[in-house]
């Protein structure tokens, strides 16, 4: 799949990401590379795959959920600038 300087231009416009004009060619390039290993992935068939979520049968330690720290709510909402029914009030930043 070979990309178009257009739309190399438009996926730089919606990423947010200045690119300057003598960048584009090698980026539709090396864009246009990566769809295409990307099709080439989709013609392997993998039907006789089992699904994993990491290579490695890696077992996370979990440890007791208990409490090793003292309550300290009030003392913070003691110096918050502005607490109600044991919220903190901040200013509006979405109108």
């Amino acid at each position: 799949m070979s990309l178009e300087e257009s739309e190399v231009k438009h996926i730089a416009h919606l990423a947010r990401v200045a690119i300057e004009a003598d960048d584009i060619p090698g980026y539709a390039r090396n864009l246009s590379d990566i769809l295409d290993f990307v099709e080439q992935m989709k013609d392997i068939d993998t039907s006789g795959v089992t699904p994993m979520a990491h290579p490695l049968d890696a077992v996370q330690r979990l440890r007791e959920d208990e409490v090793t720290e003292p309550d300290q709510r009030e003392r913070f909402q003691a110096i918050a600038p502005a607490t109600e029914a044991g919220l903190y009030l901040v200013p509006r930043v979405i109108e």
